[in-house]
């Protein structure tokens, strides 16, 4: 029988391998857990396999445009997701409550309007978190989507909106109501071409999205399509 004579040259060989091992899955089991931390969901589209679709209205102007589009909503029976900024709701806490009150959902949209890829971590949570207490001092209660203004976020945004308990909202249907030159015809196009289950469908409160919404609705309706808010496509 042989036997395995190990000499101390040896020994310490195995004893620094084994340590390197050790080291290696303990930096691996970090490393992991820290990317689970890290995880959000970040949604274009919802994730529920039927025929609906909500409606994001970003608001951070165009109060003259909101009633109607209310009015047209609720001839409809329909409840979406109005997605304010703070600066927004802070000077217009009775408007944010009528939204409220006719059975919308109410979202953040950030306490001001800019560019949250340019934002540090710090900055991202600071803007996120005031317009998130502003909401809630207003409504009394805690919205739990965040779409970033002009959709740019980056790792910050994405890591406060996380550590705040928000899910970040982006959009697979661009109306680009805002620009000048969005007629009627081109916001109803940009909708019923790319329609979907599940969809996300971007708007804000333009005079030429009251125009739109009533044959955007109308649409919907004759293929089957079921309107919502964001908690009705995202569980």
């Amino acid at each position: 029988m042989k036997v395995l004579i190990i000499n101390k040259k040896m020994l310490s060989t195995f004893i620094i391998i084994f340590l390197i091992i050790i080291v290696v899955g303990i930096y691996f089991s970090f490393y992991n857990r820290a990317d689970e931390t890290f995880k959000i969901d970040i949604y274009y589209k919802g994730n529920v396999d039927d025929k609906i679709v909500s409606f994001a209205c970003n608001v951070d102007w165009g109060n003259e445009y909101i009633e109607p589009m209310l009015k047209i909503f609720a001839q409809n029976n329909i409840e979406i997701t109005f997605f304010v900024t703070g600066t927004w709701a802070k000077k217009n806490p009775e408007l944010l409550k009528t939204i409220y009150n006719k059975g919308h959902e109410i979202g953040n949209h950030g306490y001001r309007h800019i560019d949250y890829d340019k934002l540090s971590y710090e900055g991202n949570r600071e803007e996120i978190l005031k317009a998130h207490n502003i909401i809630y001092n207003i409504l009394g209660v805690e919205p739990k989507y965040f779409a970033p203004p002009s959709g740019a976020y980056n790792d910050n945004t994405i890591k406060a909106a996380k550590d705040l308990n928000y899910d970040i909202i982006m959009w697979s249907i661009d109306t680009i109501d805002w620009r000048d030159d969005s007629t009627k015809e081109k916001i109803i196009n940009r909708v019923i071409s790319k329609i979907h289950d599940s969809a996300i469908i971007l708007m804000h409160p333009t005079k030429e999205t009251v125009y739109s919404l009533p044959e955007i609705i109308e649409y919907l309706n004759n293929k089957g399509y079921k309107i919502g808010k964001i908690s009705d496509v995202i569980k």
